[in-house]
């Protein structure tokens, strides 16, 4: 009884032993089994690509344009609002360093000063000259007076008498005729010297004012309604204690928030494709569930080097289409820029893909077949099935264990034609396996 017991107990444990070994078994084997169904309908082909916002139209702050014709060439910011500032029209922006324009205006008063004192001492001295030449001139008029009387005496006198008052008359005429000319000669001098020295004040007096109307420039305010954007310099972007030349004072920009677009470098391979007008799907990774859309409107034509790397791209500038509040200039979007849309093909995960010599593509079906497949344009995630599968095959995504041995069953159609459709497949795939790491290195980037 005892024995009969302990074979009972051994039965039952190897029972046990091998339900479980079938059980983990089995799991195990499905665990590896990825399946993904062929399907048929509307295909896309898209780039992605990480880009930043920006302002479709800003305003730019300026400091004193004007500063430059009174020799302040650089000027030091002494206090500025903080970046992402929400500023109404009129609100002061910055406060800049007056000292030096204090100092042009000092010697601006003090040469002032010194034009009106001579203009004043030259209206005396004027009156004063102008003064002697007519008492000269009533002096002389009485002489020829005298002299006239003189000769009408001497009628009746010796000739040579009558000739010499004749002479004496003659040149008292003369010397008042010259002193006539030298007076109206003194009164355009004088008047060339006072016209000169009041255009002298007048000129101090305009740069004077002039000077008062800069100064209140170095407070910037606002021209419009807007966020304060900071701008950028040779040493980074410009806040208190930076220096902006006069000759080009920008202080910040003002974005218009209201019209947004996404600035985006797509790679020199794909830019054939990229196309003014084609429309993009955009993600921002500051809000994940926000979508919004938006349409190519430039198309770099020159390429520039990526940094840190040695692929060229090319500017695509892509405006967005909504207007939100929750946008903000320097936020990272994700790009889906829509290239093409195929209808009613079959297409696959790329995942499915498989290559055999490097010239057969395959994919491994569920019900045990290794099947050579024609490929179609691919992008991000699937590529088009020309030939080989038919809508609701399931295919694998992971590698069978029965494969490693099965042979590939070939399509008839592609004799001697594998290599070059091969040759060009790869490079679609390879292209857009090297698109989706650039894009993922990019926005993790963005995110640090």
């Amino acid at each position: 009884m005892k024995n009969k017991k302990t074979y009972i107990g051994i039965a039952i444990a190897v029972v046990l032993v091998f339900l479980v070994w079938r059980f983990f078994s089995s799991s195990v084997g499905e665990s590896f089994d990825i399946f993904a169904d062929v399907k048929q309908g509307s295909f896309r082909v898209e780039i992605t690509s990480s880009g930043e916002l920006e302002a479709l139209n800003s305003v730019e702050i300026l400091g004193p344009l004007e500063a430059r014709r009174f020799r302040v060439n650089n000027i030091t910011i002494e206090s500025m609002v903080d970046e992402g500032t929400i500023v109404r029209q009129g609100d002061v922006i910055a406060e800049l360093d007056k000292s030096e324009l204090f100092g042009r205006l000092d010697d601006k008063r003090i040469d002032l000063e010194q034009s009106r004192a001579q203009f004043e001492q030259i209206q005396l001295d004027t009156s004063l000259v102008l003064r002697q030449e007519r008492d000269n001139i009533s002096n002389l008029e009485y002489n020829v007076q005298e002299r006239r009387l003189v000769l009408e005496q001497s009628q009746f006198e010796p000739p040579a008498i009558i000739k010499q008052n004749e002479y004496n008359l003659e040149k008292a005429e003369r010397d008042l005729e010259q002193a006539r000319e030298r007076y109206r000669v003194k009164r355009l001098q004088e008047r060339a010297r006072m016209v000169e020295i009041s255009a002298r004040v007048r000129e101090n007096e305009n740069e004077l004012a002039q000077m008062q109307e800069v100064l209140e420039k170095f407070t910037v305010k606002a021209p419009q309604n807007g966020m304060v954007i900071y701008q950028s310099g040779r040493g980074g972007k410009i806040k208190a204690g930076s220096q902006i030349s006069s000759w080009n004072p920008v202080v910040a920009t003002l974005p218009d928030l209201s019209r947004m677009r996404s600035v985006t470098y797509i790679n020199e391979v794909d830019i054939r494709k990229i196309k003014t007008g084609q429309v993009v799907e955009i993600g921002l990774d500051a809000f994940p569930d926000k979508r919004l859309t938006g349409k190519v409107t430039r198309v770099a034509n020159i390429g520039q080097q990526r940094p840190n790397s040695d692929a060229k791209v090319f500017e695509v500038v892509i405006e967005v289409n909504e207007s939100d509040a929750a946008l903000r200039p320097a936020m990272t979007t994700s790009n889906t820029i829509i290239v093409d849309r195929i209808e009613d093909v079959k297409f696959v995960p790329l995942e499915a893909i498989n290559v055999h010599n490097d010239s057969i593509n395959y994919v491994f079906l569920k019900n045990g077949a290794k099947q050579e497949v024609l490929l179609g344009l691919a992008n991000l995630n699937d590529i088009v099935i020309e030939m080989g599968l038919n809508e609701g095959d399931r295919v694998f995504l992971s590698t069978p264990d029965w494969a490693k041995d099965a042979p590939v069953k070939l399509l008839a159609d592609l004799d001697g034609k594998r290599r070059k459709i091969m040759e060009e497949t790869n490079e679609a795939v390879e292209q857009v396996e090297t698109n989706q790491s650039e894009d993922r290195t990019e926005r993790r980037r963005g995110r640090q």
